[in-house]
């Protein structure tokens, strides 16, 4: 077997002597790249970003930021990582280098102070740089104007940067560099590797000491791995476990990627579901759906930041069970089941009988999560409202997805997800009922409202008292309830 290294800045650079539970961000320190900073180790500041060269959605290769506290190092074996360092064109004969025009920008319209944060602004800044489909405003093909306060004239979308936090610089600076970018040069030469197909999967056994990170090529190895060994941990993006290695200082034995496993990688829409591969990232599903399932439209800009969602999965959030994820409730109201396989076969399960409480479910530890499936066709009134002390990037009080079929102002069918309220994400059954066969009303929903309270058994913690989180959920109902009204008389 070859040995584990990773190409950083277009040099190869052995993964050696570093432990299976290092991370990217310190694997790159080590080597003196220290333009990558950390900042909080846990996925919410962005100091950390670099950009890898990931599978496209317009083009063969997007160059993806990411967290690099959080990922493995070992998790990029074979792959391409960019630095901030590496942005820049070296210079000739001792020259200075020569600034990549993100850098550029930035150095000119002040959106640095301190500089700490400034690298991974400055990755997170270069990938929306060469988003394929970013084009100036007017430039659209359906000639509609887009431009707004998180959208400028250029086309770069401001929540690609909602991962990344500055303390000093104020925000208007940086947002006037993102917003003066223009486009890339047709001799860029990380334009130019766009139209490239991206590294293959390394086939990685990578062991030092008692601790092994292992990817195999194939769902099939993979399982029989898992069948023989129920105690590895298993990572996907990794914004789970490289919390749990950063923080509480967890060394698992055996880790097993199944990131780029390709029967976990799939996305198909058929005549009676769509079918979302586990290992499929947050970011790629809502690019490749484009909208065509508004409920998950509307969950995605509210679900943690860019960055992680360039990472995450919606296998990774389901199978740990979190009664505070964001996609069960989401996943609940849109009746959604799980394609669970074993090195046996495979067993649909749907997700309102998946989990059996606090991070536990009927998941054994010899299988994993290969798909999500969502029927057809979808419900037309739909909603995701998330209470939270932020308006992005943040931990949910109380989550709820709303999916309701309504015909002649009577509600035909009701599914209601609720997260935040229970050991686990649950279905609002009560309300369900209590909606069901009865018109949309304000008579109906005020009803309806009084039993949505009483769902579940909230608690109370740092995040929301049980009050707060039962007003919350009979308040989302009465929102649905003013909105679709507006929508209908509008």
């Amino acid at each position: 077997m070859v040995a584990a290294r990773i190409t950083v800045n277009g040099e190869e650079t052995p993964l050696s002597p570093a432990a299976p539970h290092t991370t990217v961000l310190d694997f790159l320190r080590d080597r003196g790249l220290t333009g990558t900073k950390e900042g909080c180790a846990e996925g919410e500041c962005g100091a950390c970003s670099v950009l890898v060269a990931r599978p496209g959605v317009d083009k063969p290769t997007d160059w993806v930021a990411v967290n690099a506290c959080l990922v493995p190092a070992a998790a990029l074996d074979g792959q391409e990582v960019i630095t901030s360092e590496g942005l820049a064109t070296p210079g000739e004969a001792g020259a200075p280098p020569t600034l990549h025009p993100v850098q550029e920008e930035m150095a000119v319209r002040g959106g640095s102070q301190c500089g700490y944060c400034t690298p991974g602004f400055i990755c997170s800044m270069a990938s929306e740089y060469y988003r394929p489909d970013r084009c100036a405003h007017g430039e659209s093909a359906d000639g509609a104007d887009h431009a707004d306060a998180e959208h400028g004239p250029n086309g770069f979308d401001l929540h690609s940067l909602s991962g990344n936090l500055c303390r000093c610089t104020g925000y208007r600076p940086i947002r006037d560099a993102a917003f003066a970018v223009g486009e890339p040069t047709e001799d860029d030469p990380l334009a130019q590797r766009r139209e490239q197909e991206p590294p293959a999967p390394a086939v990685t056994e990578y062991t030092q000491g008692d601790s092994t990170f292992v990817r195999k090529s194939t769902l099939a190895e993979t399982l029989q791995l898992l069948r023989e060994r129920p105690d590895a941990v298993v990572v996907a993006g990794s914004t789970d476990y490289g919390v749990e290695v950063n923080i509480r200082s967890r060394r698992a034995d055996l880790v097993v990627a199944i990131d780029r496993l390709p029967e976990l990688r799939e996305l198909r829409v058929e005549s009676d579901h769509i079918e979302i591969g586990a290992a499929v990232t947050l970011t790629e599903i809502e690019r490749r759906l484009d909208g065509d399932v508004p409920l998950l439209a509307e969950l995605f800009p509210q679900f943690a930041s860019r960055l992680i969602r360039n990472s995450g999965t919606l296998g990774g959030n389901l199978g740990t069970g979190s009664p505070i994820g964001d996609s069960p409730p989401v996943l609940l109201a849109l009746e959604a089941s799980l394609v669970l396989a074993d090195a046996d076969g495979e067993r649909v399960v749907p997700l309102a009988e998946y989990f059996t409480g606090y991070r536990q479910s009927v998941r054994r530890p010899d299988e994993l999560i290969r798909a999500v499936r969502i029927p057809l066709p979808l419900s037309p009134v739909t909603a995701f409202h998330k209470i939270a002390k932020r308006r992005f990037d943040d931990i949910s009080s109380v989550a709820i997805g709303f999916a309701l079929d309504i015909e002649d102002g009577i509600v035909r069918k009701a599914r209601i997800g609720l997260g935040g309220v229970a050991a686990t994400p649950i279905r609002a059954l009560a309300t369900e009922a209590a909606l069901e066969g009865k018109p949309w009303s304000a008579e109906t929903v005020e009803a309806a409202a009084r039993v949505l309270r009483g769902e579940g058994t909230p608690m109370s913690d740092h995040r929301a008292s049980a009050i707060y989180r039962s007003a919350m959920l009979g308040q989302s109902l009465l929102k649905l309830h003013a909105q679709t009204t507006e929508a209908v008389s509008s």
